[in-house]
């Protein structure tokens, strides 16, 4: 086919996409794309071209022809994290074309799943307060009310933990969230969980895991046209705060109800931002009812907006996106930061460590000695606290070996080993899983899951996902609880280090514009892994996609590849799910005594900061970055 032939192919079915797209905005946009497409030959070049005014319209209807193949390459991939993409206009982008065509392949998923079963599929629908997401909500609300399912829309934007709290309480077949949780303003997405009759067993309420990801994908791919799915003008129901209420009760039982808890709650000062998501007033009301009197959100982003205005990503992770909640944490002398990304799914917390201060400027939050706590020293601290939970209820013990079916702690391949300590010392199972919560929260008799990308599961009963909102009220617990002894949450960490070793992580992330790159520095990886890490000579390479079942540690098999060194150094290099990135996830161990002090704990952190730098600097080159 030549260049004009294919040219005519694409601009044939953008023609044919924008006369079946329900929404004129997008119709409009591809309209604007196609004409500037077609104001010249795909022959034309502009180095031909002396007029500037020319030149610069033959660069012009370039770039759209560039921006037309981009748009039209494919339909969006429905994977195991449903949809995500830029909200736009044509197959390969989130919008109410899309989104129709995606519910109704999820409704006759779920029909042909439950053929024959009475009563009728129910599904409950959640959406944030991105650009669109309502109209998403109502669309897939709309599609699956036409066919016969029951649909309950929740009442407003809330947050995806209370969309997954709601599959289980509302005992539905499926759960649709429209989120993006924390990508850039311009993208939105389209997440499924099943439940109910669907999904019986541990997993019910989780997000979709293979095979069914691809089942529901070629029904999507059946359906041959937006204007073929019928849809309805109403029948659903609209939910009432009643589920919000049942939400809030469920995450304010996991605290304590005596009233040393409240007083200690109320002597805890706490800066709380959603960074302009949709977490603000949940958390607020659930810390509220829990006795946390003394919270201060921060003003510039307490409101959900969809622009993020304050924030070059809405990431709690990223560089600068918790700048003004520590600034006002220093001005308020408070006790803890609490960050919660744009649909509340995950929670960052930063503390006052007087060993981390830097001295960049006097009124730097830094220079205070406020930090952020990496992912897995949260996640530490709250498997202890779960661990220590079940202890206390009996259903473990410390003097004991963990048996087949003792309470589970869960953690992701490439968050810490330390977790694992931590079961073992109070005689429970810790589950390693591929990474992501899909498979966290599948793990049979989970007590506590958590990926280091500041994921947390602590109440597996209610939400089986990870929640922001109840892991804020479970560390804002164990900070009032330690405040009130004299302590902080450094303490608690010192403590964990005294008993188990210093784990120390960190990750270095290689970025591609070009996504073609990926694949090929993964295979330049493989066949030439780093030698050394940090200086210990590496002892074991595992491929995780074709390594044995054993190699892998009994898990399916996942892209990636994990090194182990002589001195315990370990890092897992995998293409990220979500993003166009290369992560590589380190981790060192440092020995600590038992009895050693304060500044001797110091000393080993810094020790293992020093080794940690250098094995991200041997990672770096194998990257070529």
């Amino acid at each position: 086919m030549t260049g004009q032939d294919a040219w005519a192919a694409l601009a044939e079915r953008v023609q044919t996409w924008i006369d079946d797209d329900p929404d004129e905005r997008t119709a409009a946009q591809l309209r604007e794309l196609l004409t500037t497409a077609r104001s010249f030959p795909p022959t034309a070049h502009a180095a031909d071209e002396t007029d500037p005014t020319r030149r610069q319209q033959v660069e012009a209807a370039h770039a759209a022809r560039t921006e037309l193949e981009d748009r039209f390459q494919g339909l969006l991939q429905f994977g195991t994290a449903g949809l995500r993409g830029e909200l736009a206009g044509g197959p390969h982008r989130m919008n109410r074309a899309v989104v129709i065509r995606a519910a109704s392949g999820l409704a006759d998923f779920l029909l042909g799943e439950l053929d024959g079963v009475h009563p009728a599929p129910r599904v409950v629908i959640g959406y944030d307060a991105r650009h669109q997401s309502d109209e998403f909500a109502r669309d897939s609300a709309a599609v699956l009310t036409a066919v016969g399912i029951e649909v309950f829309l929740m009442p407003s934007p809330l947050p995806t933990p209370v969309l997954a709290f709601a599959v289980r309480h509302l005992g539905a077949d499926a759960g649709i969230m429209v989120t993006a949780s924390h990508n850039p303003p311009r993208d939105n997405g389209y997440k499924v969980y099943l439940g109910g009759r669907v999904v019986t067993d541990s997993g019910q309420g989780a997000q979709i895991v293979p095979p069914t990801d691809a089942a529901i994908a070629a029904e999507i791919g059946r359906v041959p046209s937006v204007a073929s799915v019928p849809r309805a003008e109403s029948g659903w129901t609209v939910l009432g705060q009643a589920v919000l209420d049942a939400y809030v009760a469920s995450v304010t039982a996991l605290a304590d109800e005596d009233a040393a808890y409240r007083t200690r709650a109320a002597d805890l000062r706490i800066v709380l931002t959603p960074l302009h998501g949709v977490g603000g007033a949940t958390a607020a009301r659930v810390l509220a009812e829990a006795g946390y009197t003394d919270v201060h959100l921060v003003p510039e982003q307490a409101e959900p907006d969809p622009d993020f205005p304050t924030v070059a990503f809405p990431n709690p992770e990223e560089p600068g996106a918790i700048d003004l909640a520590l600034g006002l944490a220093g001005d308020l002398r408070a006790d803890l930061v609490i960050a919660l990304d744009p649909d509340a799914d995950r929670c960052a917390v930063a503390v006052q460590d007087l060993r981390a201060r830097t001295h960049r400027g006097p009124d730097t939050a830094g220079a205070d000695g406020w930090r952020m706590l990496h992912g897995d020293e949260t996640g530490a601290l709250l498997g202890a606290t779960s661990a220590q939970h079940v202890l206390a209820s009996g259903a473990a013990s410390s003097t004991a070996t963990a048996s087949e079916d003792a309470p589970a702690l869960a953690s992701s391949i490439v968050s810490s080993r330390l977790l694992g300590q931590i079961a073992q010392a109070a005689g429970l199972r810790h589950v390693p899983t591929l990474t992501g919560f899909k498979w966290i929260s599948r793990v049979d008799g989970l007590v506590f899951g958590y990926e280091e990308a500041l994921g947390y599961c602590v109440d597996p009963a209610h939400v089986r996902d990870k929640d922001g909102i109840s892991a804020a009220l479970t560390v804002a617990g164990l900070a009032a609880r330690l405040k009130a002894e004299g302590r902080t949450l450094v303490d608690a960490l010192d403590d964990l280090a005294r008993a188990h070793g210093l784990y120390l992580t960190d990750q270095v992330s290689a970025r591609f514009a070009d996504l073609t790159l990926i694949p090929s520095t993964m295979a330049r990886l493989r066949e030439n892994p780093p030698t050394h890490l940090g200086g210990s000579p590496v002892t074991t390479v595992v491929d995780l996609a074709a390594g044995t079942e054993d190699d892998r540690g009994g898990l399916p098999p996942t892209e990636g590849l994990r090194l182990l060194a002589a001195d315990g150094t370990r890092v897992v290099v995998r293409p990220s799910g979500t993003e166009p990135k290369v992560k590589c996830y380190l981790e060192v161990i440092e020995p600590v005594a038992a009895d050693a002090d304060h500044a001797a704990v110091g000393a080993a952190r810094t020790t293992a900061r020093h080794r940690l730098d250098a094995v991200a600097t041997d990672v770096r080159s194998a990257l070529g970055i």
